[in-house]
């Protein structure tokens, strides 16, 4: 069976076997350790300690705490990542096996913190390069080097300034070119349809 916050693909065995363990948790602590894996998620530390406490009276030992910790981030990280909204969560863990509380506070911890681990995945995405600033200007360029005629008898020419920063060299260039103003909208059209791919994988 397929399901959406692992992108159209089967739950991985290892996921499927920390939901019937954590179906040993109350609802109420679920909900708490999805909280601290979601802030691990967006950048502070993970207090096992708090796990600890959270999964005592179910007696999960150091591997059964890491392995949920590892289940919770992966259902977390991999929703925000295929932009899969609170309903469509809930109800596919409720599918996997998770009790309909545990998946109705892993939902709710999702929402609050989806914007988040969003950007923070964004910002860790593999990059080669990143462009930092663009700058551009309209010139109008008469057809005849011999003669300057009105506005309306010039050819209008774009040129665009790129200011790319390189991860492997560590270091910022510009790059300029020249182009007519279809060619640019046509690039502009293709840069968005590109930018929506990228966001989707994200």
């Amino acid at each position: 069976m397929r399901f959406r916050f692992c992108g159209d693909l089967d739950c991985p065995d290892w996921v499927l076997a920390e939901i019937n363990t954590l179906a040993k948790l109350s609802s109420v602590k679920m909900k708490s350790l999805c909280q601290l894996v979601a802030k691990s998620l967006i950048g502070e530390d993970m207090d096992y300690e708090k796990v600890k406490k959270l999964t005592s009276d179910a007696k999960f030992d150091t591997g059964d705490m890491k392995a949920v910790v590892a289940a919770v981030a992966f259902v977390l990280s991999s929703s925000a990542r295929h932009g899969v909204d609170g309903d469509e969560l809930g109800s596919e863990l409720q599918q996997l096996g998770l009790p309909r509380e545990h998946a109705t506070g892993a939902v709710r911890v999702h929402g609050d913190h989806v914007g988040r681990i969003t950007e923070r995945l964004r910002a860790g995405s593999l990059r080669l390069s990143r462009l930092q600033d663009v700058r551009w200007r309209v010139d109008y360029v008469s057809q005849s080097s011999f003669q300057v005629g009105s506005i309306d008898e010039m050819q209008p020419e774009v040129t665009v300034a790129l200011t790319v920063w390189d991860a492997l060299s560590g270091k910022r260039t510009t790059r300029n070119f020249i182009t007519t103003p279809v060619k640019l909208s046509i690039l502009v059209e293709e840069l968005k349809i590109a930018a929506a791919r990228m966001d989707s994988l994200l």
